[in-house]
């Protein structure tokens, strides 16, 4: 899997076990100022904080339940 354009460069050499555990602002686009706010306001300090982050789940939810809805 080539996940070179999601995580930035000093970021792309590692198994996604490694980039599970990395900073939040290993993902590209998410600045080191941002992954700071994110730690100040959810706790969020790895990348697989951010994916079991429960307002994120939720956003998820809503916008697959709204694709289906008349």
């Amino acid at each position: 899997m080539n996940i070179n354009k999601i995580v930035d460069k000093a970021y792309e050499k590692m198994s996604l076990k490694e980039l599970a555990n990395a900073p939040a602002d290993a993902i590209s686009g998410i600045s080191e100022n941002d992954g700071k706010l994110l730690k100040e306001a959810f706790n969020v300090k790895t990348v697989s904080d951010l994916a079991k982050l429960k307002y994120v789940k939720w956003a998820q939810a809503i916008c697959t339940l709204a694709d289906g809805e008349e």
